[in-house]
């Protein structure tokens, strides 16, 4: 079927009309009025996505029309309480009509990919099998499944969402461990902002191979920030059933997301929204998308008011708390010496994704959620949070460029938004 719907560019705005007509038109051209339709949305740490409008525009069209059901894609983060489903969602959806994926405990197998294909992916760094799970409910006998999100650069797969969102999103452990470690030890920069990697064959090839036989349509949006408004503007709207699909949405992500720049940043300060950003699982895309454009022996601060833990996963959190963020040879070492890491390489990859090599400094300013004497036993330098807002008003800072006390920094007010890489050393997005 293809592309059903496309509109957008760099510079455009997609209104909520415009948006809704787009939401509604996918459904028409699916087919047959679906009576039972099951929404795969991402959660609240996607809040800038504008997937929880577009699940809230498919809920009041549909709901007294068939039966409406929504299963945040959530891949190992927490599940959503209350005050986060409406924060997302908005208000006026059931709390009945969401279910909760458990990447744990509430999957199928569907099969295997096998390891020498592995091989060919890493370029013989591995060669083990990788299970192909989903949740168990995609198989309830819906007639119509709408995949829901943003695509954006990603430090695992180079651009978020589209087959991600069914391998991840709704996976199960073994996927998501196995295909976060492949992309760790492919090197994270050069995965980030391309369309083409090794971990996007892996999830295509699962989902071509194992979920063909189901009713899915894509939904991608691509957003941008507004620089007049200092909102986000919905730049694109996709949506269909195939790769093109996902080309045409990461095409405008890599013009609109990614910020290249031409010499190397000495000082960034990035601010972490406490509404999103709870967690260093979360909180370090602070690192992942700036580790590209900061200087060798530059410094990366990190005001992050509403951080609380390390893993969204309580065995993730008591991983990175006994392992810590000290960079690829030691994690590989320790993914060597212990059983209990080479069982979570998706926590193994996180430790590597979220260590500066020894490039840079990181220094992380937490609220009271998280002491200093945890920050730094991560292997993170600590800042007081209270001196650091004083002395970095975000409220005042614009993102990119920036002098405070008479010293250039760069800030960035939400890191989920893009990359940041050094136009030398980028390759283009594909």
């Amino acid at each position: 079927m293809g592309i059903m719907m496309r509109k957008g560019g760099v510079a455009g705005a997609i209104s909520d009309a415009e948006l809704r007509e787009l939401v509604l038109a996918t459904i028409a051209a699916s087919g047959a009025p679906p009576r039972r339709m099951l929404l795969l949305p991402p959660d609240h740490t996607r809040l800038n996505s504008r997937a929880g409008r577009i699940t809230e525009i498919i809920y009041e069209e549909f709901h007294d029309r068939c039966r409406v059901d929504i299963m945040p894609a959530l891949g190992t983060h927490s599940p959503m309480g209350p005050a986060e489903l409406e924060l997302m969602f908005g208000r006026n959806i059931p709390k009945s009509a969401f279910m909760v994926h458990d990447w744990r405990h509430d999957v199928v197998k569907l099969g295997v990919v096998p390891g020498s294909m592995i091989e060919e992916l890493s370029g013989g760094k591995l060669d083990y099998e990788v299970a192909i799970e989903v949740n168990k409910h995609l198989f309830d006998g819906y007639d119509l499944i709408l995949s829901i999100g943003q695509v954006v650069p990603h430090e695992v797969v180079g651009l978020a969402n589209y087959t991600k969102n069914l391998m991840v999103g709704v996976g199960g452990s073994d996927i998501i461990n196995k295909s976060h470690f492949l992309g760790a030890v492919c090197g994270m920069e050069r995965i980030m902002g391309r369309a083409d990697t090794p971990v996007r064959r892996l999830f295509n090839y699962g989902a071509d191979t194992f979920l063909k036989d189901l009713p899915i349509v894509f939904m991608l949006t691509v957003m941008g920030r507004d620089e007049v408004s200092g909102g986000m503007a919905m730049r694109g709207f996709f949506s269909g059933t195939g790769m093109e699909t996902f080309e045409a949405a990461a095409e405008l992500s890599v013009a609109a997301n990614l910020q290249l720049l031409d010499a190397p940043l000495k000082k960034v300060v990035v601010y972490l929204d406490p509404a999103e950003f709870k967690s260093t699982w979360l909180g370090n895309k602070a690192v992942y998308r700036t580790r590209m454009a900061i200087a060798d022996a530059g410094e990366l601060i990190i005001l992050a008011p509403g951080l609380r833990e390390f893993g969204e996963d309580r065995e993730n959190d008591r991983l990175i708390r006994k392992y810590g963020y000290k960079g690829t040879p030691h994690t590989l070492k320790m993914v060597a010496e212990n059983p209990e890491l080479r069982n979570s390489l998706g926590a193994a990859a996180h430790l590597i994704h979220g260590s500066s090599e020894g490039r840079f400094t990181i220094t992380y300013c937490p609220g009271p959620g998280v002491t200093a004497d945890e920050i730094r036993s991560v292997g993170f330098e600590y800042g007081d949070l209270a001196e650091n807002m004083r002395k970095y008003r975000v409220e005042s800072l614009r993102d990119g460029f920036n002098t405070v006390d008479g010293e250039e920094i760069f800030y960035i007010s939400n890191p989920a938004l893009g990359l940041w890489a050094l136009k030398s050393a980028f390759c283009g997005g594909k």
